[in-house]
């Protein structure tokens, strides 16, 4: 797999180191000819100097034949452009800008172009775990559209005694895993919750706090 990063600072050093211990074939447009030196001396990489949103730079840095292109330098116009003309010119199969403003994030999805902001994801995810104290582990993924959730049951859960099927979850949600005792279990419709269970939770944001709330009980929020 060819992917094209451009941006610099440690962001794209670590980011394309981790490309390339996964085995990906990595090409890094930079800027700014001294920072290119010390990651060409640094990655198992191939850098070139220029602007990456010039077309002429990233025809060179191998556009054509790239199948992903991740723009994260700290400039979301620019970033906007390099992934409309990846997308649009060189016909790049997947495109991922960095949105440095949380504001921006609506623009780009509006034009098409899949955007992570850093910001938005932490923002969510803080208010998530304030909002409820028994929330032992939340992680966040899928640019920050998917949940996953550790919560451990007690005797004022409104769901202790329950089979899963009686609980009335919504369709996006999932108690993907259920640990009773240290012993891990792969929960069923007829699976009953006890108190004290440690249960993974997967939701989607909008019904995240709802699905928590029916699980542990207002009384925790």
């Amino acid at each position: 797999m060819n992917v094209l990063v451009v941006g610099g600072g440690k962001l794209v050093y670590y980011l394309s180191r981790s490309l390339t211990g996964r085995g990906r074939r990595v090409t890094i447009v930079n800027r700014d000819r001294a920072e290119c030196t010390r990651l060409a001396r640094k990655l198992d990489a191939t850098v070139v100097l220029g602007d990456g949103s010039d077309p002429t730079v990233l025809e060179e840095a191998g556009a054509y034949e790239a199948d992903a292109v991740l723009a994260v330098t700290p400039n979301d116009e620019d970033n906007l452009v390099i992934c409309q003309v990846a997308s649009v010119r060189f016909e790049v199969p997947r495109t991922l800008a960095l949105v440095n403003d949380p504001d921006h994030q609506e623009t780009f999805k509006a034009l098409g172009i899949s955007a992570v902001s850093p910001t938005q994801m932490l923002s969510r995810m803080l208010e998530q775990q304030m909002a409820f104290e028994d929330i032992d582990q939340l992680i966040s993924f899928g640019e920050g559209n998917v949940n996953v959730t550790e919560l451990t049951l007690d005797d004022e859960s409104p769901v202790v005694g329950l089979p899963l099927s009686e609980i009335g979850l919504p369709q996006d949600a999932l108690v993907a895993a259920v640990l009773r005792r240290g012993r891990p279990i792969i929960p069923r419709g007829g699976t009953v919750l006890h108190e004290r269970d440690r249960i993974i939770v997967v939701t989607l944001p909008d019904t995240h706090e709802d699905v928590l709330r029916r699980l542990v009980g207002a009384s925790h929020v």
